[in-house]
């Protein structure tokens, strides 16, 4: 059974930074064919595409965190990162990993202004 874990999470001053990380855990290849995504869910907010990443490298990014969050995958380590700098207030909600139908358990992202 594959299992995304996240981990990074936490609370930051607003202008700070924070590395997520997600690892896949499991004996499943499917996930190394198909692209890595970060969603966040604020309160009271629909879970919105933050970031994704191909295996190829190829990234995309939300409009409210480009220029702002990146995200990496080390390949060897079936491991994603993402980098959030500049954070702000708004960026506050849930980080969650997917990878097709695999969804992790979130870590939460509390910034303060």
């Amino acid at each position: 059974q594959v299992q995304l874990v996240e981990s990074g999470g936490g609370l930051v001053q607003a202008g700070g930074s924070l590395t997520l990380s997600c690892t896949v855990t499991g004996t499943a290849v499917f996930y190394r064919y198909q692209p890595w995504n970060w969603y966040r869910q604020g309160p009271g907010n629909q879970r919105e595409l933050v970031a994704s990443i191909t295996r190829s490298g190829s990234t995309t990014y939300g409009d409210s965190v480009k220029g702002r969050f990146a995200t990496s995958m080390n390949n060897a380590k079936d491991t994603v990162y993402l980098q959030m700098n500049n954070l702000r207030p708004e960026d506050t909600a849930v980080y969650l990993c997917n990878v097709g139908t695999v969804w992790g358990s979130g870590t939460q992202v509390t910034v303060s202004s």
